[in-house]
């Protein structure tokens, strides 16, 4: 059974595109990445995934059960995190974390205690009091404190200091190792290549690309900088050519023997040859349209 299944997830607001035609298919135990800029449909996404909206067009599944149908059986077996976080005014952390583990029906006490020490997370304070980070500590701690089999978090780091981003990813692995099966959106692309096994990129509401992160990475193109001189204008398969006075960077996917026959032409002092960082890779999906690299 797969952790999430939607098939031609569809919704417009009136006559605004929101997300269109998103087939998507979450293994169970996987750490997905959900990547795209602001505003691409992660959101939207999200909110049909769980049954806040309603879609247009199309169906979806979260482990195995519908997300209208069942909305209420699948919510308690799932951890989300909103992209924004908002709580009752005039209520302390203790009372919040209690609030949501009452509306599950479950005693938290242990795990909330263990969680708030690890993100640092005062739990005496009013939620007027709290910093955004704090904020988001919070709503972070009442979507782990019940150990969902599913964890949907909605752009989960911003606010959080450095420091707390590794904690929060190193829970997130003790999860997935556990068995938890985690969906990551992010617009932070180090964050989905450090940390994700698989990943759908979106773009203006449509999937460009999906398929495991050493998939996605591997290609024959490679990134070549040259220190010294040389024309490059007869080499075919030159992309995103920067040159300064004596420093030449681009990316090739043509012969390698014929490029080394244009450089013997040139002034070489130094040369490397890497791969592409899967940043350039999913940028130039975003720029191109769905043509990799």
């Amino acid at each position: 059974m797969n952790a999430i299944q939607t098939d031609g997830l569809t919704k417009y607001y009136g006559k605004t595109r929101g997300v269109e035609h998103i087939d998507l298919t979450v293994r169970e135990g996987a750490f997905f990445g959900f990547i795209g800029p602001n505003g691409a449909g992660k959101s939207t996404t999200i909110r049909m995934l769980l049954g806040l909206i309603r879609p247009s067009k199309g169906r979806a599944q979260i482990l195995g059960l519908d997300t209208l149908k069942e909305r209420e059986k699948l919510l308690a077996r799932v951890g989300y995190l909103p992209s924004e976080v908002s709580f009752y005014p005039g209520m302390r952390v203790k009372d919040i974390l209690k609030l949501s583990a009452d509306l599950r029906k479950r005693d938290c006490r242990k795990m909330s205690g263990l969680l708030c020490e690890r993100l640092q997370l005062d739990t005496t304070r009013k939620v007027e009091e709290l910093s955004f980070g704090n904020r988001k500590k919070t709503a972070i701690i009442c979507a782990l404190q019940h150990e969902p089999e599913l964890l949907i978090f909605d752009e989960p780091t911003s606010g959080l200091d450095p420091l707390m981003q590794r904690e929060f990813f190193e829970i997130l692995r003790e999860r997935n190792k556990a068995g938890s099966t985690i969906f990551l959106s992010s617009h932070i692309l180090s964050e989905i290549q450090h940390n994700c096994t698989d990943t759908a990129m979106i773009k203006d509401g449509t999937l460009l690309a999906k398929d495991s992160i050493s998939a996605l990475s591997r290609t024959e193109t490679r990134r070549i900088h040259i220190r010294g001189t040389v024309s490059l204008d007869s080499l075919t398969g030159v992309k995103n050519l920067r040159s300064t006075a004596e420093n030449i960077d681009f990316l090739y996917s043509g012969d390698m023997n014929a490029l080394l026959q244009t450089l013997s032409r040139g002034s070489i002092q130094d040369i490397t040859v890497t791969e592409p960082d899967l940043e350039e890779i999913f940028l130039h999906y975003y720029e191109k349209g769905g043509d990799g690299i």
